[in-house]
């Protein structure tokens, strides 16, 4: 049998430099555990752009198409700010998105022990958090018609249109609830059905295919209050099931919950490929962080556990993943931080590289 492919879309800013650690986590893999992949690598936004005048290439989307799964660091910078929107890096982003059709965004918030000081919120509120956020990826405001800035009388107006059908919401509830069953089997649906006919249509969905999820516990929330729950009571929740626009907000809320952008990864999903697998694209939360580019500050955690979650949802190696989740876990219990990280005056934070090191180290000590 072939091995399982892999494109590799660095990207822009800090992106090469923590998927140089993810490579290196790739690696040891196969040296060490026999796990072996067929890597490519191509170029995605501002570095995209900056070589072809789009910010992702006709090949590149094709390829993207073809492997087992896509590993993409980061998008944007400063250098691209005037550009027109529609060759803008993110562009290239969304356009993997839509065309690879995945459609169910997962956003883990995991409060790591070692970090639960670092949260914005008291500690036993956050000790031991693991909620999982699924988000309806590829609908909703941010591609519903009609949209645009347009004259209307004597004064601008912009419309983005929140559309949704019946089948966008099932396909993504199907897969918060098959997570909810390989977890702790509890599901919240968040969306405005106070005021709102996409949030009425939700919410009749949702219900409608918990009918063939009998053991999970359906609850459903307004999306305004599920913020308000979230650094109220965040460990209430276990799986949260939610629209585009409202999963960009509560998962940007649920991921500060956890002390830092740097150690949060996602993974797209898409419907199963001929071999099972379903399409697939994985990307730490954090964006390209121009400050910090080429200085050797990056925390390239989020970005292994992206990898992480590859293994788990892609690859069907849930020990592996564990593996890995316990060596960063390991590598921050002992006191080992990028500069993100530090906490007291006079700590010497280690570098993108270093904390590569470590964390292979601790993967080494787990045989």
């Amino acid at each position: 049998m072939s091995n399982p492919s892999l494109l590799i879309l660095a990207g822009d800013g800090i992106g090469p430099e923590v998927m140089a650690q993810v490579q290196r986590i790739i690696t040891w893999y196969g040296d060490k555990r026999g796990l072996n992949f067929d890597v490519s690598e191509d170029l995605v936004g501002g570095a995209a752009y900056d070589a072809h005048g789009v910010p992702l290439h006709d090949d590149t989307m094709a390829k993207a198409q073809e492997v087992d799964a896509v590993l993409l660091g980061a998008v944007g910078g400063p250098a691209y700010d005037d550009l027109d929107f529609s060759v803008k890096p993110e562009r290239g982003l969304l356009r993997l998105r839509k065309e690879m059709d995945l459609y169910a965004n997962l956003r883990p918030a995991q409060c790591f022990d070692a970090l639960a000081d670092f949260s914005s919120l008291k500690t036993e509120l956050v000790s031991g958090l693991d909620i999982m956020i699924v988000r309806e990826l590829t609908a909703g405001v941010y591609f519903g018609e009609p949209r645009g800035i347009f004259e209307e009388g004597n004064e601008r107006v912009g419309i983005n249109t929140q559309r949704y059908t019946e089948s966008e919401i099932e396909r993504g509830a199907r897969s918060a609830f098959e997570l909810a069953m390989r977890r702790n089997k509890k599901l919240c649906s968040m969306e405005k059905a106070n005021v709102m006919e996409s949030g009425i249509l939700w919410r009749d969905v949702v219900t409608e295919v918990s009918k063939d999820y009998p053991e999970v516990e359906l609850s459903h929330m307004y999306a305004d209050n599920g913020a308000m729950q979230l650094v109220r009571a965040p460990k209430q929740f276990d799986v949260i099931y939610t629209d585009n626009l409202f999963g960009d907000i509560l998962s940007d809320c649920a991921a500060m919950l956890t002390g830092s952008l740097g150690m949060l990864p996602s993974a797209s999903l898409g419907a199963p490929m001929e071999n099972g697998r379903p399409k697939a694209m994985y990307e730490p939360v954090h964006g390209s962080a121009p400050d910090i580019t080429g200085q050797g500050k990056a925390n390239p955690s989020a970005c292994i556990l992206s990898f992480a979650m590859a293994l788990r949802y892609s690859f069907d190696q849930g020990e592996e993943a564990d593996r890995l989740e316990a060596a960063v876990e390991k590598v921050l219990a002992d006191g080992t931080r990028t500069a993100d990280l530090m906490q007291a005056e006079g700590d010497t934070p280690v570098s993108t590289e270093e904390m590569g090191s470590a964390i292979i180290a601790a993967l080494d000590a787990s045989l």
